[in-house]
C-alpha cells in the first residue's frame, strides 16, 4: 500500500496512517500491533508533512509482520543519533505553535520497531524502513 503524502498538508495529516491502522484492524491483527504499526506511521507522516516537500509511505503486510517504508524528498537528518534523542527538533517555530514538532517522532518510531533503518542524503530527502513483527 503506497500513499503519497504532500509537505505542510497538515488538513490531510494522519490519513494515511489512519488508512494503514483501518486495514490492520479488517485483517484481525492483534491490537498490540496495530497500536505500535498506527504510532510509527503517524510519526513517520508528520515528519513528511513538518520537514519535507513531499514524500510516499509504503506498508507491507505479511504473516507475522508490518514493513513501513518512507521516502521524502526534503533537507534530510544532518545528524541521525541526535535526532533519535527525545525531545531534539529542527521543526520551525510556526510548526510547534502549532503543536508539533516536539522531538519525539523517531524516538517514538525506534521504541515501536523491531528493526529500524534511516538513510539520510542531506539536500535530498530521508529514507526510513521500519519492521514490526512478532504476531
Amino acid at each position: 500500500m503506497a500513499q503519497p503524502v504532500k509537505g505542510l498538508d497538515f488538513s490531510a495529516a494522519g490519513e494515511a496512517a489512519g488508512r494503514v491502522k483501518k486495514t490492520l484492524q479488517q485483517i484481525g491483527v492483534q491490537p498490540s500491533v496495530v497500536r505500535r504499526v498506527a504510532i510509527v506511521t503517524y510519526e513517520v507522516e508528520m515528519n513528511i508533512v513538518i520537514h519535507a516537500r513531499q514524500g510516499t509511505l509504503r506498508t507491507a503486510i505479511a504473516p507475522g509482520r508490518v514493513e513501513v517504508v518512507a521516502e521524502d524528498e526534503g533537507p534530510g537528518i544532518a545528524d541521525i543519533e541526535q535526532a533519535m534523542e527525545e525531545g531534539f527538533s529542527t521543526a520551525p517555530d510556526q510548526i510547534r505553535e502549532m503543536g508539533f514538532g516536539a522531538g519525539m517522532g523517531l524516538p517514538n518510531i525506534r521504541r515501536c520497531s523491531d528493526e529500524l533503518s534511516i538513510v539520510s542524503t542531506i539536500g535530498r530527502g530521508v529514507r526510513m524502513r521500519s519492521v514490526i513483527s512478532g504476531w
